[in-house]
C-alpha cells in the first residue's frame, strides 16, 4: 500500500472514529402516572397532553383588571426572577464553549529581533502560524454539549417554575389583601350596627327598663369591634409591602386601593395525569436534569480512552525578503496519550456520575408523585371549601335572622340583653368564617393552577 494511500485509510478511520459516542443515550425512565385523579369532579372531560397548551395570563380567569397590571409586572421586574433568567443566559453560554471545543484552535505569532555580532547588525522577521485539533474520537466534548444543553434547558424550566411561582404568590397575597377589606368593612359595618345596638340600649337604660351592665356590655362590644377593624390594616398592609417586593418596587410606591374580594371562584378545566407531566416547569427542570446528569456518564467513561491530538505549523522565518522559499517553514505531528494508572480515579468518576444520575431519577420521580399530591390537594381543597361554602351561608342567614329576633324580645323586654350580645357575637363569627371559606377557595383555585402548571383557558 502506498504512503498516500495509507494516510487516506487513516483519515477515513479518524473520521468514523469522530463519529462514537461512548455512555448510555438517555431515555426517559419510567414513572407511576394513574389513569386519573381521584379528586376529579365529575363530567371531566380528557385532555390530550401537549407542549402547545398555552400558559399565558393564567391569572385573568379572576377578571380584576388591577390583578391583571400587578401579576403582569412580576415578569418584568421580579428581581429574582432577573436573577434567574441572567442564570439562564449563562447556562446557554456555557454551551457555546462546549461547542468550540469540537473545532482546531489556531494561533498566530509574527515576530522581529534585531541582532548584533561581529560588528554586523542583522534583522531576522518571521511570520508563523499553527493549529492543533484534539479529536473528540470518543464523544466526550459532544457528551459535555448534550450535557449543557440540557442545563441550559433545565435553567429554562427553573425560570419558568420560578415566574409561575412569584406569580401565584402575588395572587395570593392579592386574595389576602382583598380578604382583609372584606374584614374591614364587615367589622365597620358590625360596629354602625352595635352603634344602633347601644342607642337602643341606653334608651332602655334611660327609661328604667335596662341595667346599666347592659349599656356597658353594648359599650364592651362596639369598642372591641372597632379594636379589629383597625387590626385588620396591619396585615393589609403587609400584604401590600409584600406585593410591592413581588413587582420589584418599594413599599412606598406601590399604594392599593380597597375593593371588594371576588365572589366568583373559576371552574376548574380538564387534565388528564400524563398531561401534567408536561405541563408542570418543575418536572420539566427534573428531567432535563436527568439527561444532564445521564451524558456526564459518558463524558467520564470517555477518560478510559486515549486522547489524540493534530497540529499543525507553518509560515516563514529569517531575513529579507521573508516570503522566499529558503525561509518556508513547516510541521505536521500527530499524538496520543493513554493513562495507564491513575489508582481507581477513573472508575470511581464513572461510579460517581452514575450514582448522580440515579440519584437525579429519584428526584424527578418525587417531583412527579408530589405533582400529583399538590392537583390532588387542590382538588380536594376546591370540592370540600365549596361544600363548606355552601353550608356557612345558611349558617350566615340563620344567625343574622338570629340577631334581629334577639334585638326585637330585648326591645320588648323579654329577653335579656346577654342573649342580643350571644346573638351578634355568633352572627359576627359566622359573617368572618364565610369570608375566610370564600378567601380560602380562591387562593385554592390559585394553589390548583399552579400545581396544574398554569394556563387555565
Amino acid at each position: 500500500m502506498s504512503r498516500c494511500r495509507r494516510q487516506r485509510v487513516w483519515c477515513v478511520l479518524l473520521l468514523l472514529l469522530q463519529g462514537c459516542t461512548v455512555g448510555p443515550d438517555y431515555v426517559r425512565p419510567e414513572v407511576a402516572t394513574p389513569a386519573a385523579f381521584k379528586e376529579a369532579p365529575a363530567g371531566w372531560k380528557l385532555a390530550e397532553p401537549g407542549d402547545g397548551v398555552a400558559h399565558g395570563a393564567w391569572w385573568r380567569v379572576y377578571q380584576d383588571p388591577l390583578l391583571d397590571r400587578l401579576v403582569a409586572q412580576v415578569a418584568v421586574d421580579n428581581q429574582n426572577l432577573k436573577a434567574s433568567e441572567a442564570a439562564y443566559r449563562e447556562a446557554v453560554a456555557v454551551v457555546r464553549e462546549a461547542r468550540a471545543d469540537l473545532f482546531p484552535t489556531g494561533t498566530v505569532s509574527p515576530s522581529i529581533t534585531r541582532a548584533r555580532k561581529l560588528e554586523l547588525s542583522q534583522t531576522t522577521r518571521a511570520l508563523e502560524g499553527s493549529a492543533s485539533w484534539d479529536l473528540d474520537l470518543w464523544g466526550k466534548v459532544r457528551r459535555q454539549i448534550e450535557s449543557d444543553q440540557a442545563g441550559a434547558a433545565a435553567s429554562a424550566a427553573d425560570l419558568a417554575d420560578l415566574t409561575l411561582s412569584a406569580q401565584a404568590e402575588l395572587a395570593t397575597d392579592y386574595v389576602n389583601l382583598r380578604y382583609q377589606d372584606a374584614l374591614a368593612r364587615l367589622l365597620n359595618d358590625t360596629a354602625r350596627a352595635y352603634e344602633r345596638s347601644l342607642r337602643i340600649t341606653r334608651n332602655q337604660y334611660a327609661a328604667g327598663v335596662a341595667a346599666r351592665s347592659d349599656v356597658l356590655s353594648a359599650e364592651t362590644q362596639l369598642a372591641a369591634t372597632q379594636a379589629s377593624a383597625i387590626a385588620a390594616g396591619q396585615l393589609r398592609a403587609q400584604y401590600e409591602h409584600a406585593i410591592a417586593l413581588l413587582i420589584g418596587r418599594p413599599p412606598s410606591e406601590l399604594t392599593i386601593a380597597p375593593a371588594e374580594l371576588a365572589s366568583a371562584v373559576p371552574t376548574t378545566p380538564a387534565l388528564l395525569p400524563s398531561a401534567l407531566l408536561e405541563r408542570r416547569p418543575d418536572i420539566a427542570a427534573a428531567e432535563r436534569t436527568m439527561q444532564q446528569e445521564n451524558a456526564l456518564i459518558g463524558v467520564a467513561t470517555a477518560a478510559y480512552y486515549p486522547t489524540v491530538t493534530l497540529s499543525a505549523s507553518g509560515g516563514y522565518s529569517g531575513t529579507s525578503p521573508l516570503f522566499s522559499a529558503t525561509n518556508l517553514i513547516w510541521s505536521l505531528a500527530a499524538s496520543a496519550s493513554q493513562t495507564l494508572i491513575d489508582g481507581g480515579l477513573r472508575s470511581a468518576t464513572v461510579d460517581a456520575a452514575r450514582a448522580a444520575y440515579e440519584q437525579s431519577v429519584a428526584d424527578y420521580r418525587q417531583t412527579v408523585l408530589t405533582a400529583f399530591q399538590e392537583v390532588e390537594d387542590g382538588l380536594s381543597d376546591l370540592r370540600i371549601l365549596g361544600q363548606q361554602a355552601t353550608a356557612q351561608a345558611e349558617t350566615v342567614r340563620l344567625a343574622r335572622q338570629s340577631v334581629a329576633i334577639a334585638l326585637n324580645e330585648y326591645q320588648a323586654g323579654v329577653a335579656s340583653y346577654t342573649t342580643v350580645v350571644t346573638a351578634q357575637a355568633t352572627a359576627l363569627a359566622n359573617e368572618e368564617t364565610a369570608l375566610q371559606v370564600q378567601a380560602s377557595r380562591l387562593s385554592a383555585s390559585i394553589a390548583l393552577i399552579k400545581a396544574t402548571g398554569g394556563g387555565w383557558p
